[in-house]
């Protein structure tokens, strides 16, 4: 029988070693063991093995269906899914290039994105699908798919202008769906296939699970009643002499035999001798122990923050802490807790209670096994001031959120409120009411449609949006007219907030900004970027056009600046306006005008044949503005010029055309007003030179290149020189002599007429200090210098240093000069006329108002300007003109200097309009300062004995002899 059990055995366990060694510990263990299994620990440890060795078979088998169950999962999930997944995405791709296509084919307008972009994207999705694809024909339906997508994308239509043959192109789709959707079909059943061999391999390792745990069960039973045999005899005996010592019987009888046994029994009870001789020791070590944690625990509770009140079953007390001493003064153990009451009632209170002092308390009580009482009181001051701080900051909350600009809103992570402000409601007119916290977000949306605010597909938009989880911001455009920024934000913990903003002035002041970067804001025209971007489109078509081209007209109003400073700038801007109009109305729809400058305008002539109909159409603008203006009830002509550049014969580009003419305007205005001129190559030239000599005049001061000349001024009444006019003159190294007539305009172009009229200033005091004769020198003040705060200061400065009297210094001023603020302008002549100096107009008779300037500003003297001399004997109303002008200087107490006298004739008839003082070549030409003693002298002779003149109108005051000394 012992044989057919071992024969069994090794059957049913395999004839590995391990197995053979756990049949042969069951056979010791029925038949009785060899000497090397005595003891209890190597029987446990065969009985181990062979259950191990059994299990760890099992196990093997149980992995290894596993990792095949596994491979068989991550085939169907990571490659198969995914396939499917991206085959289906392919499919979903295509009908989204499909709608762009025939988007960019109908408006003729780029899609966004791009047909090419979504072209990739499916290429993408296929390559994908078929590189996890398991099986052949997968791959293979992928390649296909491909292969028919590029067939569709050869086949599509280029451009809007190329028309579409449907059936090909529905063909070509149809090819394109069927190999997806084959290749869907194809994943899909590999991906079934794969899991129903899952389910199969899943349930065999079920029930060979389940027989394997019974085997090892039935096992386990057998080992077990073997070993029992062996081991729970002894190990009887052994726990009942263990039962006794547990329950206190220390002299309870242990055989000897046993605690002698070699076996691990043995050794046990060997141990429980020993360990009952350590509980009697270890009883007085802990009795100790005791004592000692009694004593912790009085000081614990003596040192502990919170107070620590302990009563009995009487209700005396037994431990009273000193924190709870010093929250209830007079409380110690030993009094009755009834009479510690009465004294502080607060002491029976539970929860948060405040003390008088202002100190809060949160008391718990519990009771004890005996029928006594612990209560706790704990310091809660700190956790109270926390949470006042924290109401005050929800409430600032609150009123921050109540008070803010932009409606706010914020749902949880199942889209129910939360919170939302009262401008959330008023910007969509919504009821209060529904904003109550937990409304669902789909119930808003329902009452913003309602309401007319949002449409379906508005409203799916923003609940894809909410459902997304990732930050946007996007505009909501009302049917009323205003535009909200809606700005979604998602919440870490889950749900989301927004913030609604209404922009519709933003929006509005954006596209304001937006015309103005093209459109000029006083006339509304265009401006240089769209001149430039049409400019660019003629030139572009000139190719596909022979013998065509384009004319860029550079128009100027003449003394546009003295209409503003005259009439004001309300004034001048419908001037510009009335220009701009007119200008618009002489040309066609196919031409541009536009505004390039203050008073230039610039009209793109489009398809022009031959120069000829640049000059027709030159010619209409200047009769268009030859008009005079509407200003303030009277009617005021402005001159204007043309400047004309035609293309491509003068360029194509912008800045060419614009420069060239630039420079036909410039030649205009110098040939005469009114009138237009080409484009000339030699303009360029001149260019170049106007800008060689602003080069030169920077440095022309440092070089010491000016020189100031006089030119003497006579007092006819007194027969004797009153002064001397300083001329500015300019030794160029290379050109030589260079005439103001040339480098003064340059010079106050650039604002360097500021620093030379300074040094002109300077030099003029410093050299009229010097003379031996006291005369008066004049300085002439640009108006670029007189708009300067820094003149008053400066004209002292020169006066300072050069020592020259005040009374000696007469400055002379235009009248544009006179025609800004006139407040400024007044009180600066006041300020010299109290330093002083004399002040003097220069070129009267040539501005716009002359009569009230010289009511508006306290004049020494006024200078007739010399082009009226000039029209001597050629036009009989020049004499007429400069006697009443002298007569007018006369009348408002002003003495009066004719300049240009260079005839006896006309120094006859100027002495006879009864001028006081009169300079010109007649007496003497401008000569360097040291020369100018001689020259003086020598008019002096001729003036003896001095003509008799006819009586003047009046009689004028004596003047002190006057030098003039000319900055400009």
């Amino acid at each position: 029988m012992g044989q057919a059990r071992t024969v069994w055995i090794e059957r049913a366990a395999g004839v590995t070693p391990r197995l053979r060694a756990a049949a042969a510990f069951l056979m010791a263990a029925r038949f009785g063991p060899p000497a090397a299994l005595l003891t209890i620990r190597r029987k446990i440890v065969l009985a181990f093995l062979a259950t191990a060795t059994i299990t760890a078979g099992f196990g093997a088998y149980a992995i290894h269906n596993n990792g095949v169950t596994g491979a068989l999962m991550t085939a169907t999930f990571d490659r198969i899914l995914i396939s499917l997944d991206y085959a289906r995405g392919a499919s979903s791709d295509f009908a989204a290039l499909q709608a762009a296509m025939l988007r960019e084919h109908v408006t003729g307008m780029a899609a966004e994105p791009s047909v090419e972009a979504l072209a990739i994207e499916v290429r993408d999705d296929l390559r994908i699908a078929g590189e996890r694809a398991l099986s052949d024909n997968a791959r293979a339906a992928a390649a296909a798919a491909d292969a028919a997508l590029t067939g569709w994308m050869d086949k599509r239509p280029s451009g809007r202008d190329v028309p579409i043959v449907w059936a090909t192109f529905d063909q070509k789709v149809a090819v394109v769906n069927e190999s997806l959707d084959q290749l869907v079909n194809i994943t899909s059943g590999d991906g079934f296939r794969h899991r129903q061999a899952a389910r199969l391999l899943v349930s065999q390792s079920r029930w060979l699970g389940a027989l394997a745990t019974l085997l090892m069960v039935l096992l386990a039973a057998l080992v077990a009643t073997m070993l029992s045999r062996q081991i729970m005899g002894p190990l009887r005996a052994a726990s009942a002499a263990a039962r006794r010592i547990a329950a206190g019987e220390w002299a309870a009888h242990i055989p000897r035999d046993l605690t002698q046994a070699r076996d691990e029994f043995g050794t046990l009870l060997a141990a429980m001798e020993t360990m009952r001789a350590n509980i009697e020791r270890s009883m007085g070590r802990e009795v100790a122990m005791r004592r000692l944690a009694q004593v912790q625990l009085a000081d614990a509770i003596g040192t502990s923050t919170e107070g620590v009140l302990i009563t009995d079953a009487d209700g005396q007390i037994v431990v009273a802490n000193p924190r709870l001493a010093a929250l209830f003064p007079g409380i110690a153990a030993g009094s009755m807790f009834a009479d510690v009451l009465a004294r502080a009632p607060a002491l029976a209170a539970t929860g948060d209670l405040c003390l008088l002092s202002g100190t809060w308390l949160r008391v718990s009580r519990s009771e004890t096994v005996g029928g006594g009482s612990v209560s706790i009181y704990g310091d809660i001051t700190a956790l109270k001031e926390r949470e006042a701080e924290l109401q005050s900051t929800n409430e600032c909350f609150d009123a921050a959120l109540n008070n803010m600009s932009q409606g706010l809103c914020l749902f949880d992570e199942q889209n129910r409120l939360r919170v939302a402000n009262p401008q959330f409601a008023e910007m969509y007119g919504l009821d209060t009411a529904l904003l109550r916290p937990g409304t669902l977000y789909s119930a808003i949306l329902n009452a913003k449609a309602r309401r007319g605010y949002i449409n379906a597909d508005a409203a799916a938009a923003h609940a894809a949006l909410g459902a997304s989880g990732t930050t946007g911001v996007f505009l909501h455009q009302l049917d009323d007219g205003r535009s909200i920024s809606i700005y979604h934000e998602p919440l870490a913990g889950g749900g989301w907030v927004r913030t609604y903003e209404d922009v519709s002035e933003r929006r509005r002041a954006e596209a304001q900004v937006a015309y103005l970067a093209r459109h000029d804001a006083t006339t509304g025209l265009p401006n240089r970027h769209v001149l430039a971007e049409r400019i660019e489109h003629a030139a572009a078509t000139l190719s596909r056009m022979p013998g065509h081209g384009f004319a860029v007209l550079a128009v100027g109003l003449h003394d546009f600046r003295g209409v503003s400073d005259l009439f004001g700038y309300a004034a001048a801007e419908i001037v510009l306006k009335s220009a701009a109009e007119r200008l618009s109305g002489a040309v066609r729809e196919s031409d541009l005008v536009v505004r390039l400058d203050a008073d230039e305008f610039i009209v793109l002539q489009a398809d022009v044949q031959s120069p000829d109909d640049a000059g027709e159409l030159a010619g209409r603008l200047l009769d268009a503005l030859a008009v005079p203006y509407r200003i303030e009830g009277r009617e005021q002509a402005i001159d204007v010029s043309l400047g004309i550049a035609m293309a491509p014969i003068d360029g194509v580009a912008c800045d060419a055309l614009l420069r060239h003419a630039d420079l036909a305007l410039s030649r205009a205005k110098t040939d005469g007003r009114s009138t237009f001129r080409y484009f000339e190559s030699d303009m360029d030239g001149r260019l170049r030179a106007r800008r060689q000599m602003q080069q030169d005049l920077k440095h022309a001061l440092a070089r010491e290149e000016f020189e100031l000349y006089y030119q003497p001024c006579v007092d006819v009444t007194a027969n004797r020189v009153c002064g001397v006019e300083a001329l500015l003159r300019w030794h160029h190294p290379e050109r030589g002599m260079v005439s103001p007539a040339d480098f003064i305009p340059v010079a106050e172009a650039t604002g360097l007429i500021v620093e030379i009229g300074a040094w002109v200033l300077h030099q003029a005091c410093r050299e009229a200090a010097g003379w031996p004769t006291p005369v008066r020198v004049a300085v002439n003040v640009s108006p670029l210098q007189f708009s300067s705060p820094a003149l008053v200061a400066r004209v002292a400065s020169a006066l300072t240093q050069s020592g020259l009297p005040a009374a000696r210094l007469e400055l002379e001023v235009t009248e544009s000069v006179l025609m800004g603020d006139d407040g400024a302008t007044l009180a600066t002549l006041q300020q010299l006329r109290t330093m002083g100096a004399r002040v003097a107009m220069d070129d009267f008779g040539t501005g716009y108002s002359s009569l009230s300037t010289l009511r508006s500003f306290p004049f020494d003297k006024i200078k007739v300007d010399q082009s009226f001399v000039r029209a001597l004997g050629a036009d009989p109303g020049a004499a007429a003109i400069i006697r009443a002008i002298v007569g007018l200087g006369s009348t408002l107490g002003m003495r009066t200097t004719v300049e240009g006298v260079e005839t006896p004739e006309q120094l006859d008839v100027v002495i006879r309009a009864g001028a006081n003082e009169i300079q010109g070549y007649y007496f003497s030409r401008p000569v360097p300062g040291l020369q100018l003693g001689g020259v003086i002298d020598t008019i002096q002779q001729r003036l003896a004995p001095p003509p008799q003149p006819p009586p003047p109108l009046s009689a004028p005051p004596q003047p002190t002899p006057v030098v003039r000394a000319m900055a400009v």
